[in-house]
């Protein structure tokens, strides 16, 4: 049977809800997102020019720990080599990577040194299953190399992220879609190779037993998964067009971007409000599932000053409202067009999101509920029975013009 994260981990992350997701790469150069160099058929020799060029001299880890802190994120997940195949750390199994470049320093390191002054936030790992520079991935006919060779870095690189950063929260899998061809970089069908999840995931679940494992594979999970992941979509939805609308009875994370793209795109100015962003967050914990929400860094090593500000107006809600979202899970009290709920056993957090009236009408209030108060204050709220409907009336003056949480007990 496959190892599975501890029961301690598994409760710690499905209490934090919100995180932060990173991708940051050499991509970030060019300023057309992440997969640029795939998109824009960069060959390997071109795309190694920018190695050269990456000299992020205003990366200050500190300052990205403490964005994530000020907007009431828990665990910070980025890219320790995304699908281009340049690792942002200084791996021993490769030398294309970040220490080789005119910046020379470890980023990962950094940021798992940051952290560790800290108690209230954890370190993840985003790790592609891809790599569209890999001798053994994409050239093994040239290079002479076998399939197996690129299992061992894979697997190597993976130890290495267990080994080298102390606790971790998690190992976040990328790369691996049924059913989806990447053209001529579709190297693991053409090997008819596999990527060893069992040895994997065991390798992780032993060197860090309370770090959780998650693949985003957009289909059911496999053994050895501790969470399944939504991509753009809330669980059960699939505007993305990739999302499985099945839930497992895993905990779930969803991730999002902040703006229309994952990695830096200099011409994406749609930063999504910071209202809209604390209603993903609690319509993700309304269904028991994290919120990891991503930025992506400039090739100077800022976060984007707006995408910062909108994760900073995020935390100013939790500040006040946190005990509806941190340690809750999924609610009992059915969500309608304006209303979702979260809980932690017999409470019960009501968030408004919308006004239509004056009074908001919910069904499925457990009978054992009487009360009514506001979570931001304290205030009692009016609360009115109407066969299996509950009807709550808030005053205009006490709402929240984000998200009015109502404590039913």
């Amino acid at each position: 049977m496959a190892l599975q994260a501890s029961e301690k981990g598994l409760n710690w992350f499905q209490d934090i809800r919100f995180g932060m997701f990173i991708h940051w790469g050499l991509y970030s150069i060019i300023g057309k997102q992440e997969w640029v160099m795939h998109t824009d058929r960069i060959p390997v020799p071109e795309y190694e020019k920018l190695v050269p060029q990456f000299n992020p001299v205003r990366f200050n880890a500190e300052e990205w720990v403490s964005i994530a802190a000020d907007a009431g994120q828990k665990y910070i997940v980025p890219t320790s080599r995304h699908h281009d195949g340049f690792s942002m750390y200084d791996t021993a199994l490769s030398d294309y990577k970040v220490t080789n470049t005119p910046f020379k320093r470890d980023p990962m390191r950094e940021l798992a040194d940051a952290i560790a002054k800290r108690s209230d936030i954890k370190l993840g790992f985003y790790s592609s299953l891809l790599d569209w520079h890999h001798p053994a991935y994409r050239f093994r006919s040239e290079s002479g190399l076998a399939w197996s060779d690129y299992i061992a870095f894979l697997h190597g690189q993976v130890r290495e992220l267990c080994t080298n950063f102390g606790d971790i929260a998690c190992i976040w899998f990328d790369g691996d879609w049924p059913h989806h061809a990447l053209d001529e970089n579709n190297a693991y069908f053409e090997a008819g190779g596999s990527f060893e999840y069992d040895k994997l995931y065991d390798m992780i679940h032993s060197l860090q037993p309370d770090a959780v494992v998650l693949n985003n594979r957009h289909e059911n999970p496999l053994p050895g998964e501790d969470v399944q992941g939504f991509e753009q979509d809330l669980p059960g939805v699939n505007t993305a067009g990739f999302n499985t609308t099945t839930i497992s009875k895993l905990p779930l994370e969803v991730c999002m971007t902040i703006n229309d793209h994952w990695g830096f795109s200099a011409n994406d100015s749609n930063t999504k409000s910071t209202p809209h962003l604390v209603h993903l967050l609690v319509r993700s914990a309304s269904v028991g599932g994290n919120y990891l929400l991503n930025v992506g860094p400039t090739a100077l090593g800022e976060i984007v000053p707006a995408h910062a500000a909108r994760l900073r107006g995020v935390g100013q809600w939790l500040k006040s409202n946190g005990e509806s979202v941190y340690g809750t899970r999924a609610g009992a009290i059915p969500p309608t067009a304006v209303t979702v709920s979260t809980r932690k056993g017999d409470t019960h957090y009501l968030h408004v999101l919308d006004y239509t009236s004056d009074c908001v009408t919910v069904t499925g209030v457990p009978d054992t509920v009487t009360k009514a108060r506001l979570l931001n204050g304290g205030a009692a709220i009016e609360l009115e029975r109407r066969d299996d409907k509950t009807v709550l009336c808030i005053p205009e003056a006490q709402r929240d013009t984000i998200d009015t949480v109502v404590v039913l007990t």
